[in-house]
């Protein structure tokens, strides 16, 4: 009976998310397999042409891949017109292992053709140009990342009032929702780790002119040159181009920072259905939403939170945005999906674990990041766009890689949240996949979600008695760290653009 009631649980959930993510979607494009080709202008006028598919990379390879499938692709292609974003997942987009590992490096196409790191530095001197991360101390060398801005002081003062505005936008009539909505908000703060990310993104890109790339005779606002060329915001501000002088204060500066609320409200949303899903006790270092109420409570409340979230950003009037954020929260349904669905035969698979992370963390980082960028001006396919978009998904892998390795590393009352969380849900992260590469008696435990009696504490002697295994994971969040600075670096050199390389730098060195 309790297991019918907890099946019956997961589904409602389920529902409600998928439902409230049915607020904000336009398209799907993330999760089909699109036969349309669509031409991309590259910085010579030449177009190269690419398929949107997931299927793309997977024709390189014979490798198990399971895509989790929300909605088909003939009920994709009847939402479409000529104008409307055809997104590709940010995986198919942007290298997901390196070559040692059997890494590849995705095709061109339109969200990612555009990344010479000399466009929008012509004539501009750069300091920190070719910067390796394992320069710096922590990650083996001895320079000190404080000789970078400080991320978090940069944008303290304007998010110093960004719990009371928070609260103000989901308030509402009904005492207990209105409570359970804002307790994330009121009592734990947490790390404002995404809302810090959009505001620094949000200034870096101000330092970038908008690229006025010509193809065929026509300018890139051209509607002619399709929707790759599309999406950027409408900006008024004084001169007609956001500057870093004029960005500060303005209706730009305003609507990004709304964003960065936005994907709070979001990423909240989204921790409290999965507390719900995962019977966890505990989150921040405070008890769950659920605990503190009920399961329906705190799944009506994640919902509402999602409801605010689709009303606020449909008043951001970009449509461009509305549909790349859609796609985020999109990926947060399909990334529960996968990770309690994927077939035994996937689960040790580093790419199925590293698309599972995508979906669940790294997809919000990264589409705000570019939606971001849109709010500023730039165009879809831009190379600043595309520039802000790398750096947030290998960001977001790497956060969610250091998050896994500390599970086995840090205690309970420094995460805020129970250790070894993954492996009581029967999950396998990057740690324990090094580790079953190593020692093949892992793999059925990890293939049966360490189900039988004895299988977790097997698989964590294994681990820890490793000479290679946690260092592999720390090299695979070193990866990643890496590929976020070497997009940065694309972007004009300007203090908040390397407030986010140190940024990098502490996602991957932190201890909780």
């Amino acid at each position: 009976m309790v297991n019918k009631r907890k099946e019956s649980l997961r589904r409602n959930v389920f529902a409600s998310s998928v439902l409230a993510s049915l607020l904000l979607v336009g398209s799907t494009e993330g999760f089909i397999c699109e036969s349309d080709r669509v031409r991309c202008p590259t910085t010579n006028g030449v177009h190269s042409t690419s398929r949107l598919a997931m299927s793309a990379i997977a024709k390189k390879s014979e490798k198990f891949r399971p895509n989790p499938v929300v909605v088909s692709a003939e009920a994709e292609r009847l939402s479409h017109s000529d104008t409307t974003l055809k997104l590709t997942p940010s995986y198919e987009l942007f290298q997901m292992l390196s070559e040692d590992e059997g890494g590849e490096i995705p095709d061109k196409t339109s969200g990612n053709a555009l990344r010479d790191g000399k466009i929008l530095k012509a004539g501009q001197q750069d300091k920190l140009e070719g910067l390796k991360l394992s320069a710096f101390k922590g990650c083996g060398g001895s320079v000190k990342i404080e000789t970078l801005p400080d991320p978090f002081k940069m944008v303290e003062k304007e998010l110093q009032p960004f719990s009371d505005s928070i609260k103000e936008l989901v308030s509402t009539d009904q005492p207990i929702l209105s409570m359970a909505a804002k307790h994330f908000f009121e009592k734990r703060h947490g790390k404002r780790f995404r809302p810090t990310i959009v505001q620094l993104v949000a200034k870096a890109v101000a330092a970038a002119a908008p690229e006025q790339i010509s193809s065929q005779g026509h300018d890139a606002s051209d509607a002619k040159l399709g929707w790759e060329w599309s999406g950027a915001s409408k900006v008024e501000v004084e001169g007609g181009v956001v500057t870093p002088e004029n960005h500060q204060g303005s209706e730009v500066w305003r609507r990004q920072a709304q964003l960065g609320q936005i994907v709070e409200m979001i990423h909240v949303a989204s921790l409290i259905h999965d507390d719900v899903l995962d019977e966890a006790e505990t989150r921040r270092g405070g008890e769950a939403v659920h605990k503190l109420y009920s399961n329906k409570v705190a799944v009506l409340a994640g919902d509402y939170l999602l409801a605010r979230a689709s009303v606020l950003l449909a008043r951001l009037e970009n449509t461009a945005v509305v549909q790349i954020m859609a796609n985020a929260l999109e990926s947060l349904v399909a990334g529960e999906i996968m990770q309690l669905k994927a077939p035994a035969e996937s689960l040790l698979e580093m790419e199925t674990y590293l698309r599972k992370s995508y979906y669940k963390t790294a997809s919000l980082i990264c589409y705000a990041c570019r939606s971001a960028a849109l709010l500023g001006g730039h165009a879809y396919g831009s190379t600043v766009a595309t520039a802000c978009e790398e750096f947030g998904y290998h960001l977001g892998l790497a956060y969610q890689i250091q998050d896994d390795i500390l599970d086995f590393t840090a205690a309970a009352s420094v995460l805020g949240k129970p250790a070894l969380a993954d492996m009581d849900l029967g999950l396998s992260t990057a740690p324990i996949l090094y580790a079953a590469q190593e020692n093949k008696h892992l793999e059925p435990l990890v293939m049966r979600r360490f189900k039988k009696k004895g299988d977790k504490e097997t698989a964590l002697k294994a681990l820890y008695a490793s000479d290679t295994a946690m260092d592999k994971a720390k090299n695979l969040a070193g990866f990643h760290a890496q590929r976020a600075i070497d997009a940065l670096i694309r972007l004009p050199q300007s203090e908040p653009r390397d407030a986010l390389i140190r940024l990098t730098h502490a996602v991957i060195t932190r201890k909780k």
